[in-house]
């Protein structure tokens, strides 16, 4: 989250009392810091899946799995309405927003970031590409035929708020660049985790789905057209594709990336725009209060409404959303995520089921293995080949340590689980403790190359470089 007004610079509010409000922003301070902090969410995700595997094993673990299973949750309008458990409205409504989240990320990149030069982007495209494609290979090659053979999607993705979240407990050992190319790789990944969805994971089509699909586009087409700017309207077209979605047989969260990936990148005043309209709601503003007699309040909505409006849409709406959104996601609907699915009950896991050892093998070697032998790979061709070269300050030892974060696949891992496994309980939650398992491995492994590999202090010239300069620093 970032651009939050200090409050510490207001006064206070009339009806409030000072030494109350002090308290209350000492113990908001921290939190409001830990919030804002990028990797704060990956620490917040690590602990609801330790509370979800207490929670499912212990005497009253029965509990766990009713409240998330057996309570339902009707929603509707008039005469329609839906009822579904309550880990169907999280893993398949809410969720729609974390994907919506994804789909802000990818059209950034695309339009301004890692992905949007070709040279930059052909590293971490080639390494993701590598980091998917070998983990699958592996699970396929221990699950090539029978109950566990559609979980080769699995391994192939990395929870990028777990993995960063994790990574800045190496400190400075870690260079920005290295965070960057981590970012851009896992968002590849995002890119490809959504396309297995789509196209894998969708059991069959209504075709009457698709054309509510179609109709929620056309609203998009038409908000962009009448200038309509992104917000809480564009919940309309979301819906819409949402629900077609559901009923095509689609998963329903792709509706999120299909919103997020329409969001304007181009913010609609031009920094000259903005200023102009800003200094002339601020002199209205005046001129208001400097008149005689009583300030009318009502007289003041007018430059007020203009600046807020001036302010808001001098942001791409894509990097405006992102921010809104970033609070709620990742500190409301992936915890609640992984606390309603990382909870596995030991006892009543069942080792002799068709492919049970097979699937957690497949599953453990792909993301402990697979991604940084494929990212590693990989970049190692690109980079022998001419094709790309290694951001400044990174060495080989950075990609093998970005390789091993990259095995943490948690939250998508455990989302594509659901997915492959939906009709086979048994295989699920083993599948699910190999993917935990696997990510405390890859962590371990991460961090002890990390602190043996890496430096602890970076090349004065590398520190020195600015935001701007590193996401420029590929050499070539």
């Amino acid at each position: 989250m970032h651009g939050k007004p200090s409050l510490s610079q207001f006064p206070v509010p009339p009806e409030a009392s000072a030494s109350a409000r002090r308290i209350a922003m000492r113990f908001s301070a921290p939190v409001e810091k830990f919030i804002g902090h990028q990797t704060s969410s990956g620490f917040v995700l690590m602990g609801m899946a330790v509370i979800a595997l207490v929670w499912a094993n212990w005497p009253g673990s029965h509990s766990y799995h009713h409240i998330w299973h057996e309570t339902s949750i009707t929603l509707g309008i008039g005469s329609w309405s839906m009822t579904e458990s309550l880990h169907f409205w999280i893993n398949d409504f809410l969720m729609t927003f974390f994907f919506l989240v994804v789909g802000f990320e990818i059209k950034r990149e695309m339009a301004e970031g890692e992905l949007s030069d070709p040279r930059r982007a052909a590293l971490p495209v080639g390494a993701a590409v590598g980091g998917m494609v070998v983990p699958a290979l592996i699970y396929f090659a221990f699950n090539p035929t029978g109950p566990t053979a559609d979980g080769w999607g699995i391994p192939m993705a990395t929870d990028i708020a777990f993995a960063l979240g994790i990574m800045v407990l190496l400190g400075k050992r870690i260079p920005a660049a290295l965070r960057i190319l981590l970012l851009a790789l896992a968002i590849i990944d995002d890119i490809g985790a959504i396309l297995v969805i789509a196209i894998f994971y969708t059991k069959g089509f209504a075709w009457s789905g698709l054309m509510v699909v179609g109709v929620g586009c056309l609203v998009l087409v038409l908000f962009r057209r009448t200038g309509i700017r992104p917000g809480l309207v564009y919940f309309v077209p979301l819906i819409i594709i949402w629900a077609g979605l559901h009923n095509a047989g689609v998963h329903p969260t792709l509706a999120g990336v299909i919103v997020g990936m329409s969001a304007p990148v181009k913010p609609w005043l031009s920094r000259e725009q903005f200023l102009s309209i800003a200094e002339q709601s601020i002199a209205e503003f005046h001129e208001h209060h400097a008149s005689n007699g009583e300030v009318r309040h009502e007289a003041l909505l007018k430059p007020i409404n203009q600046l807020t409006l001036a302010g808001r849409e001098a942001l791409s709406p894509v990097v405006r959303l992102q921010n809104e959104f970033h609070v709620w996601v990742a500190f409301f609907i992936m915890p609640l995520f992984a606390l309603a699915n990382a909870g596995v009950t030991l006892g009543a896991l069942d080792f002799d089921a068709s492919g049970a050892t097979t699937a957690m093998l497949g599953i453990a070697f792909g993301l402990v293995v697979g991604k940084p032998v494929g990212i590693v790979l990989v970049s190692w061709l690109m980079v022998r080949m001419g094709w790309a070269g290694l951001p400044r300050g990174v060495n080989w030892a950075g990609i093998l340590v970005l390789g091993c974060f990259a095995g943490i696949g948690f939250t998508m891992s455990i989302f594509i689980a659901e997915l492959a496994f939906a009709n086979a309980s048994s295989i699920l939650s083993l599948g699910k403790l190999s993917i935990l398992l696997a990510t405390g491995v890859a962590t371990i492994v991460g961090l002890g190359l990390g602190r043996g590999l890496l430096s602890r202090e970076l090349d004065p010239e590398v520190a020195a470089l600015t935001p701007a300069q590193v996401e420029a620093s590929t050499e070539y």
